[in-house]
Formats: structure tokens, sequence, C-alpha cells
């Protein structure tokens, strides 16, 4: 068809589950779903019956090999991602990665585990070492980078964006915060596979928000904003539960954190506070504050209060989905209404695919993968270490 944008899609979880949701949200143009791949079968049935994709598969190769495939959507767990991102570029397809972009997963010869046996000062001159080498990657490929960071374009922090370039707002100081009762992945509690704990798994989003619009804050001025200092604390308190204790927190940490601090100093000498905890009950929370010289800004993305509800009971309600890591839907809850566009899923793949298509770059491209990822490890090195990182 002409126009048509080809996908294939690596990963058959709660990302894939966004991506598409939103994708199915986008009709600018035509966009065919071609190919998934995931390690489990049943994984790979669920999502072509639910997406309509054509041809499901254990091996990434099928999604390279195809030449039909415009762009692959990598939804992965985060050890893989590096190595994928690099043979989707020299297989001359555009890649779109799920955050992280990369991390620390172990090297030969590490003590095991590698979360509390590495020194924090080696990942993180490792992964400078391996954003340099992405970036080179990138770069020579001549094809798009997207990275899937929705915070940027949830609907509250595009607005903020528009205040502060409009009225040429100092943004003084920054809060934000993701936070859940823990995560539903597998692998979410080993350093060797997710690269950190709920602060690179939740922490990134409003990291990332908060970086961007330092950015639009920056344009505004014609200068230059940077982060110059990074101080942070982790902790992990859910294995001193005891099981009872234990019973509502989805959160098992291996060798991770499941709470993290972070304080960032910029150049401009303004601060941010980013804050991410697996102990939170009730549902996820999903803010960014935003303290200005003229102007108080709030950005709520969940939980928004547009629509409450009152249960007794949760029957017929298996199918209905009212809010992430929601543990039960008796009593009052906030629903998630319009999950995909408030959270900035739809406007994010919508950007992904005109990009494509018109030949444009990303409003959340490499740059933005490669400061978030710089920053969580050298808050992790700062809370090792405890001390101020300077950058």
């Amino acid at each position: 068809m002409e126009n048509e944008i080809c996908i294939g899609m690596a990963g058959a979880g709660r990302a894939t589950e966004l991506h598409m949701n939103a994708l199915q949200r986008f009709c600018g143009f035509p966009v065919r779903y071609k190919r998934i791949i995931a390690r489990r079968p049943e994984q790979i049935s669920q999502m072509k019956e639910r997406y309509g994709f054509e041809i499901g598969s254990t091996d990434f190769n099928d999604l390279l090999k195809d030449e039909e495939i415009d762009v692959i959507d990598i939804c992965t767990p985060p050890y893989v991602h590096e190595e994928m991102i690099e043979q989707v570029l020299k297989a001359g397809k555009h890649v779109i990665c799920e955050k992280p972009l990369t991390g620390y997963f172990g090297k030969p010869g590490d003590a095991e585990p590698i979360g509390l046996r590495v020194e924090k000062a080696r990942m993180y001159r490792e992964i400078l070492d391996s954003l340099e080498r992405l970036k080179g990657i990138v770069k020579s490929s001549g094809r798009k980078f997207m990275y899937a960071e929705n915070f940027i374009y949830a609907p509250s922090i595009v607005k903020a964006a528009e205040i502060i370039q409009a009225k040429k707002s100092r943004i003084l100081f920054a809060k934000g915060e993701e936070s859940l009762k823990g995560s539903s992945s597998p692998v979410a509690g080993e350093w060797n596979r997710t690269g950190g704990g709920t602060f690179i798994r939740t922490g990134a989003h409003p990291l990332s928000a908060i970086l961007w619009l330092k950015q639009r804050e920056a344009e505004t001025f014609g200068t230059e904003i940077t982060v110059t200092a990074v101080l942070a604390d982790m902790g992990r308190i859910t294995p001193t539960l005891t099981e009872y204790e234990h019973r509502h927190i989805a959160a098992r940490p291996h060798d991770v954190e499941d709470s993290g601090t972070v304080i960032l100093t910029f150049s401009d000498s303004s601060k941010a506070v980013i804050m991410a905890n697996d102990t939170l009950l009730g549902g996820s929370r999903n803010y960014v504050e935003l303290y200005c010289n003229d102007t108080a800004i709030n950005c709520t993305l969940t939980m928004a209060d547009m629509m409450e509800t009152y249960f007794l009971d949760e029957d017929g309600l298996d199918d209905v989905y009212l809010s992430e890591m929601l543990p039960s839907k008796t009593g009052w809850n906030k629903p998630f209404l319009l999950d995909e566009i408030m959270r900035g899923y739809t406007d994010e793949m919508k950007d992904f695919m005109e990009c494509i298509q018109y030949d444009r770059e990303p409003k959340s491209g490499f740059d933005l993968a490669y400061q978030t990822v710089r920053i969580i490890y050298a808050a992790y090195m700062s809370a090792e270490e405890g001390r101020v990182i300077k950058l």
C-alpha cells in the first residue's frame, strides 16, 4: 500500500501493549503490523490475535531479514537493547527503543550478584563507553533512532513546555516521581537483566521529562543548560518485610534498589528532585511539578481525577482496565481514562511514524536517551559512595 509503514515488534510484554494500543489510535497513514518475535510462543499467539500481526516467531533475525519491515520496535528487557539496536541499524532499518537505552548488565569475571558486588564507579565508566559507542553507530547509520520516552509526549508536559516558552519562565526547582507497588516483569529484581532497580525502571520517566523541559527553557533564552552535579540515595526496604507484611507489594529486589531519590544541580543553579519507589499501593503515581519565577505548574499524568468509581465487588470487571498495578478494584478508585493519550504514548508513536514518513528527527531521540542513562548511573555511583558526583 502507498505510504505504508511496515513494523516489526521485538517483545510481547507490557511495553508492547502500550505501544500497540497507541499505534491503533493513530490513523494518519497506513501502518502494517508485519512480524512479532518473543521468547514464549504463548505470548506471540496472544499478541498476534489481539493486534493483528501477520507472522510470529521466536527468532529476532526474522525481523532483521524481512525486507518489507521499515522499523523495528524494541520492547524487550534492557539487557538486550544495545545488541538489538546495533543489529537493527546495521540491517538498514529504523529503530524505536523502549527506555532505558542501555545499562550495565555484567562482564565476564564479575562477582555475583553484580548489583551488590560490582562497584558503581566501574559501571559508570563502562556505561560512558557504551553510550559513546552507540552514539557513533546511530550517527553513521543514516537511520532514525527514536527513544520511547512517553512522558515528554504527555499532554500536561507538552502544555508546560508551551507555557514556559510563551512566558519565558525560568524553572527554579522541579520535582518528579513515578512510584508503584513493584513491577510485573519477572526479571525486575535482577541487576544483570534490568541494569538497576526502580530508579532506572520508573525514575527514568520523570528524569527525562525534567531534562527535556530544561532544554525547552534553554532554547527560549538561546543558551545551554546542563546537569552539573548529582546527589542520590538508594535503598532496599522490602527485603526486611515478613511474607505477611510483603503480601500486597510485588517488588522482589534481589540486588537492586526498591527506592531512589536523586537531586540534580543544573548549570543555571536550578535544582530538581526525582523520586521512584516500588512501595506505593493503590496504583501508579506519575507527576512533574515546576516552581518557576512567574508561575507554578503541576503536571499529573496519573492518578487523574476525571472519573471516580466505587465498587463493592469485582463481578464482571475481569477485562475492565482501571489503572496500572491496581491490586483491587473494590472501594473508591480513579480510573486511567484515555491512558495511552494522557501518558503520552499516542503522540509518541504518532511522532515516530511521522519521522519515518516525512524524514525528520523525533522529539525524543538519542541525546535524551544518552543523558538519561548517564545521569542514572552517576546517581548509582553517588548513592554507593555517599558523595556528590560532578559531571
